[in-house]
């Protein structure tokens, strides 16, 4: 004879497994598809750009992530921040009823309004918020030119 808890419990498990499988569908519509240039993707960060007298100041959200899961660099006129993260389980020791924490990643290129110097670039983290302050070029004041001949 079949208790009405198992009968429940049965279900749960149903719907949890649906569930799953709904959110693993999402990601993939997400990505790709006809729908994903609407999508809300987990591949980008929300950031705010700042310019101050003699510098740029970016700050991005970046919860859940630690220093060492990040890689930042600039090229030219572009600030690329990179975020990846596995978690890490013992899937043997424990035994999980719901089981949502994985791999996440997220990158954002920004195009700068002007040159930066490459070489005083700092960053920090603090909190899930990361801060990236980007030093100006000096601009040299114009000159006039001399023009040799008759």
């Amino acid at each position: 004879m079949t208790s009405r808890e198992n009968v429940f419990a049965e279900l749960e498990r149903f719907f949890e497994r649906m569930s799953r499988q709904f959110d693993d569908a999402s990601h993939t519509w997400e990505s790709q598809g006809p729908f994903a240039p609407w999508a809300s993707s987990g591949e980008s960060m929300a950031l705010d750009l700042v310019d101050r007298d003699d510098e740029f100041v970016v700050t991005a959200d970046l919860p859940g992530f630690k220093r060492e899961d990040i890689d930042i660099r600039i090229t030219d006129h572009t600030l690329r921040i990179e975020a990846e993260h596995d978690e890490v389980l013992d899937e043997e020791a424990e035994q999980y009823l719901r089981h949502e924490r994985r791999h996440e990643s997220t990158q954002r290129s920004l195009r700068l309004p002007e040159d930066v110097d490459k070489t005083a670039v700092t960053a920090k983290m603090n909190n899930g918020v990361l801060t990236v302050t980007l030093p100006k070029l000096d601009v040299e004041e114009a000159r006039t030119i001399e023009i040799e001949g008759e």
